[in-house]
């Protein structure tokens, strides 16, 4: 039996003795035989390629949690999924560049809000929840108020403890931050309840808007649920799906009709889950009085056609009635899923709070 000891292996991979144990307790590189009475960790020669693909998939940037389905693929379907991570990273990075770019010009809107009388703005805004017609339970969660926005999609047997205490501190952050302040805090958020999470088959998505300066919101996104802005008549989605389907549509492996109806369209890449380092999407949009955000659960734009959203978010009277036309639609069609809805309408605190547009 070609063995190696600890050390041999590390020189042999390229690993350290740190990374080896941590490998050893996520099950994804044990070693071949641990000596009972020293407690000695042996490896065989022939793990080193897995070893090496570790070490390569770290190198690049790939998270544990993602290398070690990676590991247990045939090579061919082992290519298919590094190249839709990388695919899905690469996106990630033109994300984090616009927020750089988004912060770095906080500095200029700030001297200009400074210079401004502009009233300060607020949202009127309702949410709401339906178990739907399949699901036993309502896992999804929803909270809405004056200075926030958030739904989130709750899985898994504790999914519902999840995804409330997830709407609950976003909740509590209140709107009186700057706008890094307010991204750090939501980043951290996110960490803290992962962190949280004791279930291992438990977990949820989140999507959240939070006010924050003049004229401005924080977001905050894991998973396939979506922030939405009407402006003039006009819908436009705020947020990027976290799903295998729209790594594939961006690889240019599937259509956008054919992911509409593929089977496996529920798939997520990206979720809140136990203990996971998972890396949400934050950014940074201006709004301006008149504006009306939509943000809601798969169970509403899994079974609704964007454009009757778009109609709704267009005629209902107030965000309330907008949130229980939007229910109603995804009961119509059927709800197999729990759904979550949140609508906010964008207004000044003082003052003419009519529905025409003012930035």
């Amino acid at each position: 039996m070609d063995l190696l000891t600890t050390g041999a292996f590390a020189r042999a991979s390229g690993l350290t003795r740190k990374a080896l144990r941590l490998y050893d307790d996520l099950g994804l590189l044990r070693p071949a035989v641990v000596d009972e009475s020293t407690g000695y960790r042996y490896y065989h020669r022939d793990q080193l390629a897995l070893a090496a693909l570790v070490a390569w998939l770290r190198r690049a940037g790939m998270p544990l949690a993602r290398i070690r389905p990676v590991c247990d693929l045939a090579p061919a379907h082992a290519d298919d999924a590094i190249r839709t991570w990388w695919a899905e990273t690469e996106r990630d990075v033109r994300a984090r560049r616009a927020l750089v770019h988004d912060l770095l010009s906080t500095f200029h809107a700030q001297e200009d809000d400074m210079a401004t009388s502009t009233p300060p703005l607020t949202f009127e805004a309702a949410a709401a929840t339906d178990r739907g017609l399949v699901r036993p339970d309502d896992l999804d969660r929803a909270s809405a108020g004056p200075d926030h926005l958030a739904v989130s999609d709750g899985f898994g047997p504790s999914g519902a403890q999840v995804s409330a205490a997830l709407v609950a501190a976003i909740a509590d952050l209140g709107g009186d931050l700057e706008p890094g302040e307010a991204l750090e805090r939501l980043h951290g958020l996110v960490a803290a309840a992962a962190q949280k999470i004791e279930d291992p088959d438990a977990g949820a998505t989140v999507t959240a808007l939070v006010r924050c300066g003049a004229g401005r919101l924080a977001l905050v996104h894991v998973g396939d649920s979506r922030a939405y802005l009407l402006r003039d008549g006009r819908l436009t989605r705020l947020t990027h799906d976290h799903t295998l389907v729209r790594s594939m549509v961006e690889a240019g492996e599937l259509t956008e009709a054919e992911a509409a109806s593929h089977p496996r369209r529920s798939v997520l890449l990206r979720a809140v889950g136990p203990g996971d380092d998972v890396e949400p999407d934050l950014g940074q949009h201006m709004v301006c009085a008149g504006d009306r955000l939509l943000l809601a659960t798969d169970g509403l734009h899994g079974v609704v056609a964007a454009e009757a959203i778009a109609g709704v978010l267009r005629d209902a009277p107030t965000p309330t009635r907008a949130v229980a036309q939007l229910l109603d639609l995804a009961v119509a069609a059927g709800a197999p899923d729990n759904i979550a809805v949140g609508v906010a309408d964008v207004t000044e605190q003082r003052r003419d709070r009519g529905r025409g547009r003012r930035c």
